[in-house]
C-alpha cells in the first residue's frame, strides 16, 4: 500500500473502537485479511498495517519484557514495516535487519547460512519466517548459532494447537490447495505442538505465553488480538 495514501486511511477510518497498541492511533474499524477462505474480520490496521500478531508482540515486548529499553544487539529477519520504523529510530539498540529478498533488509541473507559470527545478537525477531524455509531446523540452528548466551529468539510462527505433529507434503504444489491446507501458497508446513520440540532439539529452552490471559477482555477486542495465539519465547 503507497505511502501517500496510509494518513488518508488514518483519517477516513479513525473512531474510538479500535486502537493499534504500536503508535496508538485510534480507528472505528480495523480491516479484514488473510488468504482463500480464511479471512479474519477487524485483523488489518488501516494506518499502520499491523496485523493480530503484530499487536500481540507489541504489547509483549512493552509490558513483560524491558527490551525496548535496554541497550542490546537485534537481529531482525524479514522486518515488518510496522516495527521497521519504529525500531530504526532506537539509538540504544545495535539493530540489523536481515532477509533474502526484502527491500528492508541491511544484510541479504539465507537464513540457512548466516554471515554473522557466532554469539553476536542479544535479542532476534524472526516471525512468520520459518514456515517458509525448506529446513527449518538448519534455519533454527543457524539462529541458535548467532544468539547469545542469555540471549532471546522469538520466532512466531501459523502453529495449530489442535495438532500434536506438523504437518509437511512435499507432493501438493497447487497454489490453491496449499493455500486450502496451509493457509498460504507459500508454506511449506503448517506447524503443530512439536514446534518446541523442534526448538529444543538445537538447544533452545523455551516457553509458550499466551499473553491475554494479563489482558482484559476490552483490552483484546480493542486492540484487536488473537484469542489464543501463544508467542513462543526461546533462550539460549
Amino acid at each position: 500500500m503507497s505511502l501517500f495514501f496510509r494518513p488518508l486511511l488514518r483519517i477516513y477510518f479513525s473512531g474510538n473502537r479500535f486502537t493499534d497498541p504500536i503508535d496508538y492511533s485510534h480507528y472505528r474499524k480495523f480491516l479484514p485479511y488473510g488468504y482463500g477462505e480464511k479471512i479474519r474480520p477487524h485483523a488489518l490496521c488501516p494506518g499502520t498495517l499491523s496485523l493480530e500478531r503484530h499487536r500481540l508482540l507489541w504489547l509483549f515486548l512493552e509490558r513483560e519484557t524491558d527490551f525496548l529499553k535496554k541497550k542490546i544487539s537485534v537481529l531482525h529477519f524479514a522486518p515488518e514495516q510496522v516495527f521497521y520504523k519504529k525500531f530504526k529510530t532506537y539509538q540504544h539498540w545495535d539493530y540489523t535487519t536481515t532477509d533474502i529478498t526484502s527491500p528492508l533488509a541491511d544484510i541479504k541473507a539465507d537464513i540457512c547460512d548466516l554471515p554473522f559470527e557466532d554469539k553476536t545478537y542479544d535479542l532476534i525477531l524472526c516471525n512468520h519466517v520459518l514456515e517458509h524455509i525448506p529446513d527449518d531446523l538448519k534455519a533454527m540452528s543457524e539462529l541458535y548459532r548467532v544468539l547469545k548466551k542469555g540471549g532471546t529468539l522469538i520466532a512466531q510462527v501459523p502453529l495449530d494447537e489442535n495438532r500434536n505433529s506438523t504437518f509437511e507434503d512435499d507432493s501438493i504444489t497447487d497454489p490453491q490447495k496449499r493455500t486450502e491446507i496451509f493457509g498460504q501458497y507459500d508454506h511449506l508446513r503448517i506447524y503443530g505442538l512439536d514446534y518446541y520440540n523442534r526448538l529444543s532439539s538445537v538447544g533452545f529452552s523455551n516457553k509458550a505465553i499466551l499473553l491475554q490471559d494479563r489482558l482484559t477482555q476490552e483490552e483484546i477486542e480493542r486492540f484487536g488480538l488473537p484469542i489464543k495465539e501463544k508467542i513462543p519465547v526461546m533462550t539460549k
